[in-house]
């Protein structure tokens, strides 16, 4: 039995989740335990300079030289948390798996610009300050072979969700929302994933702009409100909701420049604004999966991310399902929903660590299997 420590901080910008995970290194029966979870909230400074990092209005060079280096320093100072919390040193941890702070993603040719995406967390520092094995940098691989880099999840969640007699669909709701559908007894090769659109991004840029908070706690705000049905309408022709599979999307598309379109084009109170934004979640959802929810399809659809805690959005997404669909959350069936992508993180750190493939082409479009990710050893 090893250790790794898994990283990942997402579009939310809500902190650095790390989850210290116990490894079965037998990969033929392997098997990965969480041991313990924890979010490490960032300054307020270094969330407006990510803000701005990933603002091509605001972004500059130095600004993402110097925060590459710095939240590699934040990201090992994470894990030593951890590591001093169990009283562990950099030599009882196998490796720490850091996913990195995305400050751009551009998965498809567009004029002169390439196919490509950024992750910024030095992964040479954070070796120096855990004194562990890191392997980072798990996107530029899949990108290397056609992929479109994300989503990054679909193999990890093959090998620890996947049901002998069900149909399962794990739905990650961060800022964005991104699906991963394991067929019955399915295999590796019929893994369906792709981002569904905006998840909490919307939402909560509302809730800061309205209420000077940082999310919409248990979806409070948008109970009160009504849903504008023309707004989500118009949401919903957004140019991302028109895209076939593969397809990836951040804040390129949803973040504040949209949110401010939305608020010179439409007049609605601040509560109806949530209330709207959380709808158009549950239906950017629903709509990406028509051809996997059918109604006499037998479906567990499993909510995991920050989302999995907003009753009201969990309780519109319901509504929007089949009644073959049995729609949950992580917790009812004994995992952590705030822990699953820094858990994938280790997974897939595992893989390259073992030198195995762990990207998904039916997934993400690349035309082969790959090895994922870069290993700076201590």
């Amino acid at each position: 039995m090893q250790y790794g420590i898994g990283l990942m901080s997402g579009t939310s910008l809500d902190g650095i989740d790390v989850a210290l995970v116990s490894i079965d290194n037998n990969f033929c029966e392997g098997t990965y335990t969480l041991v313990d979870f924890m979010t490490v909230p960032f300054e307020e400074r270094i969330i407006k300079q990510i803000k701005q990092a990933i603002d091509v209005t605001t972004s500059n060079v130095l600004l993402i030289c110097s925060l590459n280096m710095e939240l590699g320093k934040i990201f090992g100072q994470a894990v030593n948390m951890m590591k001093d919390k169990h009283q562990l040193s950099g030599a009882d941890i196998w490796f720490v798996a850091s996913h990195g702070q995305t400050i751009y993603h551009h998965p498809i040719n567009q004029g002169e610009y390439v196919s490509s995406t950024l992750q910024i967390g030095e992964s040479s520092v954070i070796c120096e300050v855990t004194e562990t094995t890191v392997v980072s940098d798990f996107r530029y691989r899949d990108m290397a072979v056609g992929g479109q880099g994300a989503p990054i999840v679909p193999f990890s969640e093959y090998v620890l969700y996947k049901s002998q007699d069900k149909q399962r669909i794990l739905q990650n709701i961060g800022g964005i929302s991104n699906a991963t559908v394991i067929p019955a007894n399915g295999s590796m090769d019929e893994v369906v994933a792709f981002d569904t659109g905006p998840g909490n991004m919307i939402i909560d840029e509302f809730v800061r702009r309205f209420y000077q908070k940082e999310y919409d706690d248990k979806g409070h705000y948008a109970s009160l409100g009504k849903v504008d049905e023309l707004v989500l309408n118009d949401m919903l022709n957004h140019p991302f909701m028109k895209k076939s599979f593969p397809k990836s999307t951040g804040r390129e598309d949803f973040g504040e420049q949209y949110v401010d379109e939305l608020l010179s084009t439409h007049h609605l109170n601040s509560n109806d604004w949530i209330a709207t934004a959380t709808a158009f979640t549950a239906k950017a959802i629903r709509k990406s999966l028509d051809s996997y929810v059918s109604d006499d399809s037998q479906t567990e659809f499993i909510v995991g991310g920050g989302g999995s805690y907003n009753p009201v959005l969990i309780e519109m997404i319901r509504k929007e399902m089949p009644k073959s669909v049995t729609v949950m959350i992580q917790e009812e069936i004994g995992l952590s929903s705030d822990a699953k992508e820094a858990i994938a993180m280790v997974v897939l750190g595992h893989m390259t660590m073992e030198h195995k493939p762990s990207n998904v082409p039916s997934a993400t479009g690349a035309n082969k299997p790959v090895i994922l990710g870069k290993i700076t050893n201590y």
